[in-house]
């Protein structure tokens, strides 16, 4: 239908499923290439480093688990480069574009934009379309259990491995630290919290995504977005990344339920 529209924004927060999402989608053909196109800061030319997330935090055996910082080169597009690219580098063959867009990048996104000409508004929405053209369908991805969620954020940040391939070929040398939980734990539930407050003052309904109903059907999820976006939902493929959930995460979430309900830590 030519009044469908011809774009797609997921919206979420570090590692809610989103890149199962995205790249399933991808592996379609036809929906776009999406990639995190929001994520990097100016300054660097980088998106934000593990000890970035810690911004403010003293406790050095947290600090000491962490890679230090990289310096990076500061970006130099112009807000008319910069969205050039997005629109381009975003798109599959057939005009279908494709992104995500987590909750601390907003801010990212929205002072990036105050540099085009003829701007539509000032807020995040309005810069959404000044972006791509066009208000995208916004699919939202959520994982209810944030404690798994932050256990996997705070793997990750040690790591720096965001996505599993079909074979490990890395050392996980990740160490569990409750203080480090707590902290992403905070993070999730606000960024949770930010996206849910922008779609009620908006009016926006979100195409929503169940993290247990993504990890068990792929494929039905991935059809959805395709069928919001009046393309064919029987090529959705069948699952493209391994899940990095594991023996490992599920004792450590058991710890930290101990280990908070012991040092009074929310959760």
């Amino acid at each position: 239908m030519a009044d469908r529209p011809r774009s797609y924004l997921v919206l979420a927060s570090q590692r809610s499923g989103s890149t199962l999402l995205v790249e399933s989608l991808r592996a379609t053909g036809i929906a776009g290439e999406p990639q995190e196109f929001f994520q990097y800061l100016p300054e660097t030319g980088l998106s934000p480093q593990p000890r970035q997330w810690f911004a403010g935090v003293e406790d050095e055996s947290i600090l000491r688990l962490l890679p230090p910082l990289t310096p990076g080169s500061p970006s130099t597009e112009t807000s008319e480069q910069w969205r050039e690219r997005i629109r381009r580098e975003g798109s599959s063959a057939n005009g279908v574009w494709g992104g995500k867009l987590m909750w601390n990048q907003t801010p990212l996104l929205v002072d990036r934009v105050a540099g085009l000409p003829g701007r539509s508004g000032d807020g995040l929405r309005s810069a959404i379309v000044d972006v791509l053209g066009e208000e995208p369908v916004f699919v939202f991805v959520t994982r209810p259990d944030k404690v798994h969620q932050a256990v996997s954020f705070w793997r990750a940040v040690q790591t720096r491995v965001w996505r599993a391939p079909a074979t490990r070929t890395f050392e996980d040398t990740a160490q569990y630290h409750a203080g480090g939980i707590a902290h992403l734990l905070r993070i999730l539930r606000e960024q949770e919290a930010g996206w849910r407050a922008w779609f009620h003052a908006e009016s926006i309904t979100p195409l929503e995504v169940n993290y247990r109903h993504l990890a068990a059907d792929s494929s039905g999820a991935v059809g959805k977005v395709l069928l919001e976006l009046g393309l064919d939902p029987s090529v959705a493929p069948h699952p493209v990344l391994e899940r990095q959930a594991d023996v490992r995460s599920n004792t450590w979430v058991e710890r930290f339920f101990v280990d908070a309900a012991e040092q009074g830590l929310p959760v």
